[in-house]
């Protein structure tokens, strides 16, 4: 083993999240009306993690070479059949002067290497693409 955390959660979407002995996070259902706009919830704690991990392993393809930018969208649905919810979700990835072939390697090789990916890769609401790199990244494009 490499690594190890943990995280507590006691009020379910609205209240605190924490890793004990570290970060204490305000979490805030986005489908509660009265919701704490302060607080995080799920999807962007997901979108952060991924966003993170997968440029992170961009970075290692690319061996630091050049700038990658991930984005990563993460949408709220009504599950099939009243079964509750599920994600959808996108990453965009992009790597600096590279054409769209290259851009697809590293996507390829990243998404393979990534520990995020590897975990939530497979659900048929997941999906990655490759996209033309941009100087700033901007929520919502």
């Amino acid at each position: 083993m490499r690594y190890r955390t943990e995280a507590i959660n006691r009020d379910g979407g609205d209240g605190t999240a924490a890793v004990p002995d570290g970060l204490t996070v305000t979490v805030s259902s986005p489908l509660n009306p009265d919701r704490d706009p302060a607080g995080t919830n799920p999807e962007q704690l997901l979108a952060l993690a991924w966003a993170t991990c997968l440029n992170a392993t961009a970075q290692a393809v690319v061996a630091r070479r050049v700038q990658t930018a991930v984005r990563v969208e993460v949408e709220l649905h009504d599950a099939a059949a009243g079964t509750g919810y599920e994600f959808h979700v996108d990453a965009f990835l992009s790597v600096q002067d590279a054409d769209a072939a290259e851009t697809e390697r590293v996507l390829a090789a990243a998404h393979a290497r990534c520990p995020v990916s590897k975990l939530i890769g497979g659900a048929a609401t997941v999906t990655v693409h490759a996209e033309q790199f941009a100087e700033t990244v901007s929520a919502g494009r």
